[in-house]
């Protein structure tokens, strides 16, 4: 039998119930499937079935407060989120120093998880950070946003955005222009974070300026970039003597963040991933930090994360017992 609660809100307010449930009660499936319940709901009563309920229940009665205004599909994936850092002891303690805090055009920016804010401080007391984890941790988006902030805290000059170019090849070469050009639809989302983060016209001016680069790793041999915020994302595709290249770039008053996900390589099977090797040969190296993101960090739809848990659970068991029956 599941466990089921009950909870009703009296007396009810109808334009705070709308707003908690959604159009055609979007909002409630949201819940459902970040928590595997079953909600039903008749005018103000519901009732909540599945191992889960009770949590449920604390869910909708904090949504239920918020919802002086409309609430989209948006704040309750965020909300869900902050709310499951505050029911689950373990993810409550404070980051060292305080929670840290980015400035850009959003204000202060903040980690919406612990390991978010791990990361923050870790990129913030670091020369070099080295950032892993799945899809949707924000692994990108807070160095690019690290990296906004040093800039405007005058902290360096200029920012530098890498990625390696391993789709330069036949899947790019048909589109016509030289290497960056063909890579500038895969660099797309670095784009996306800065005008984000800074705004249109002021990214516009500071590429105008040579104050923002983002370039094809291939483009770095040979550079030393001093007093830059250096970010190579997409790690996972470089080769142990890219990745090696990529790090002796880095010059005086110069940081650097390595961003991957060593579940999504892109190369060729006979070669070796940058980023798997080298926490191997500088995890002792001071100066340099490697924070891991997991699911719990996942900042997207609800089923990112089962998503994420569900290949994680795969690669422990599901490949070895497919190994056994080849």
């Amino acid at each position: 039998m599941p466990h089921i609660e009950h909870i009703a809100f009296n007396p009810v307010d109808n334009a705070r119930l709308m707003n908690l449930c959604g159009a055609l009660d979007d909002n409630l499936k949201q819940i459902e499937t970040a928590l595997d319940v079953a909600i039903s709901r008749r005018n103000e009563k519901f009732k909540i079935a599945g191992s889960r309920a009770r949590e449920a229940v604390q869910v909708l009665e904090s949504f239920y407060l918020r919802a002086q205004r409309a609430l989209d599909v948006e704040d309750i994936q965020l909300g869900l989120i902050e709310l499951k850092r505050g029911m689950d002891p373990e993810t409550t303690a404070e980051v060292e120093g305080g929670t840290p805090a980015l400035m850009t055009r959003k204000g202060d920016l903040f980690g919406r998880t612990p390991g978010q804010n791990v990361y923050i401080r870790a990129i913030q007391n670091h020369d070099v950070t080295f950032g892993i984890g799945p899809a949707g941790t924000g692994k990108t988006y807070l160095a690019v946003a690290s990296a906004v902030d040093a800039m405007e805290r005058d902290a360096v000059k200029r920012i530098v955005l890498v990625r390696p170019a391993v789709e330069a090849g036949e899947k790019l070469g048909f589109l016509p222009g030289d290497l960056a050009q063909k890579v500038d639809p895969y660099l797309r989302p670095l784009y996306d974070a800065l005008y984000d983060l800074m705004g249109f016209d002021r990214v516009a001016k500071l590429f105008e300026k040579n104050l923002i680069e983002i370039a094809p790793l291939a483009y770095m041999r040979g550079r030393t970039l001093n007093h830059a915020f250096i970010i190579l994302d997409e790690a996972q595709n470089t080769t142990p003597e890219q990745m090696k290249m990529f790090l002796t770039r880095i010059g005086f008053g110069s940081r650097a963040v390595v961003t991957g996900d060593v579940t999504q390589i892109d190369l060729a099977r006979h070669q070796k991933s940058g980023l798997v090797e080298v926490e191997r040969i500088l995890s002792n190296v001071r100066g340099i930090a490697f924070h891991h993101f997991n699911s719990e960090d996942v900042v997207r739809h609800p089923l990112v994360q089962k998503i994420v848990d569900a290949y994680d659970r795969w690669n422990e068991t599901g490949d070895a017992a497919e190994e056994r029956h080849a």
